[in-house]
């Protein structure tokens, strides 16, 4: 091919001078014309990205108790312990797009706790379908909307998780649609009931919602609603939440997250005085970056559940929680390491002691590695 199209080329040169002495020569064949200048055409192929990352941890709780632990992820005390490994795919081809993202550890059966086998190892599986550019709708199971942190260690840069995000969804599976006009952003959708990939025989579908914000490239705002039945006690949930993230300079951001949970319980599964309770929390995320290989953030939270809502296995037996966490981020490359001091206050004696009294406060320690690629 190439020797043709120098030859061809060469041709051409010689008869535009002849042309310019002569001028009764013509120009070159069709044929050859066509050749030099329509390229054969490219088949277009779906592009492919594929990602993961693994993460592990030390903790050790200083009343030597593993249940003084409440929220997500870090149930242990003085033991080396896998979070998890995770892999994800994703793929696209013209308007259509596919996620599949797989997790395998303590940490992702912890996220899919109503699930079992090789289904609970499904963090995420959707597929995506681009109407316009400002339409998208997203058909299978994705991590929820609603608070600031995420099930991806590699994510947050606190190890340990917060109590909003333990207290509260953990992923949907429906069909939503997407919506940007601007610095506008709308998303709606319909869902089985929450944390549930596959529904509850007879359950109701749960409504999600979010509007979102941006002030800027710095600053966004994030509005997020979800509302159903829960399948356990029939009870009529809702939960409000809103999240602001900014970001005044390269070494200083922070983050906000508020969040309300209400379930309007049955008389007949009604273990309280009200048919209506609520639990409510609110945190700030301060971040520090003097440098790209090092950061700093504080994590102060605090957490009211007077009404005992939180799940059973993270009872906080009606108290109200003040859990402040400090994180260092030591960054080489693509691993992190990760130290923490986590200190909890409450409202009452929730906690338990080296000598097993029982008491209001509580310290641990953690160590963490992240690497993801």
């Amino acid at each position: 091919m190439l020797q043709k199209i120098f030859a061809t080329g060469i041709a051409l040169s010689l008869s535009t001078a002849l042309f310019s002495q002569t001028p009764e020569t013509t120009s070159p064949a069709p044929a050859e014309a066509a050749e030099t200048s329509s390229p054969e055409p490219q088949e277009k192929k779906p592009t492919f990205t594929f990602s993961g990352f693994a993460d592990i941890y030390y903790r050790y709780d200083f009343s030597k108790n593993a249940s003084n632990n409440r929220s997500s992820f870090t149930n242990s005390h003085n033991s080396f312990e896998l979070g998890m490994a995770s892999l994800k795919l994703e793929s696209s081809f013209g308007k259509v797009g596919m996620v599949a993202d797989l997790g395998f550890g303590k940490r992702a059966q912890e996220f899919s706790y109503n699930e079992s086998g090789i289904v609970a190892s499904i963090k995420q599986l959707y597929i995506t379908y681009a109407a316009t550019d400002w339409l998208k709708f997203t058909g299978g199971s994705w991590a929820t909307h609603v608070g600031y942190e995420l099930v991806d260690a590699p994510l947050n840069r606190n190890y340990s998780m917060s109590y909003m995000f333990s207290y509260g969804p953990f992923f949907h599976t429906g069909v939503k649609a997407d919506l940007t006009f601007g610095k506008h952003g709308f998303m709606i959708g319909i869902a089985n009931p929450t944390d549930y990939k596959s529904a509850p025989t007879d359950s109701k579908k749960s409504v999600i919602a979010q509007y979102s914000y941006a002030f800027n490239d710095n600053w966004k705002v994030y509005l997020n609603y979800v509302g159903g039945t829960r399948p356990a006690d029939t009870a009529k949930t809702d939960q409000f939440d809103a999240v602001i993230s900014g970001k005044f300079s390269d070494k200083f951001s922070v983050g906000f997250n508020g969040s309300i949970f209400r379930a309007s319980i049955p008389e007949v599964a009604r273990s309280l005085k009200d048919d209506a309770q609520d639990w409510w929390a609110s945190a700030v995320y301060l971040n520090f970056d003097p440098t790209t290989t090092f950061g700093l953030t504080l994590r102060s939270e605090y957490f009211n559940d007077q009404n005992q809502l939180a799940p059973t296995s993270y009872a906080t037996q009606g108290a109200s929680i003040w859990a402040n966490t400090i994180s260092a981020n030591f960054r080489v490359g693509n691993l992190t390491i990760i130290p923490e001091m986590r200190f909890e206050s409450a409202s009452k004696d929730i906690y338990t002691g080296k000598d097993g009294a029982e008491k209001a406060g509580n310290a641990s320690a953690l160590l963490a590695a992240v690497y993801r690629f």
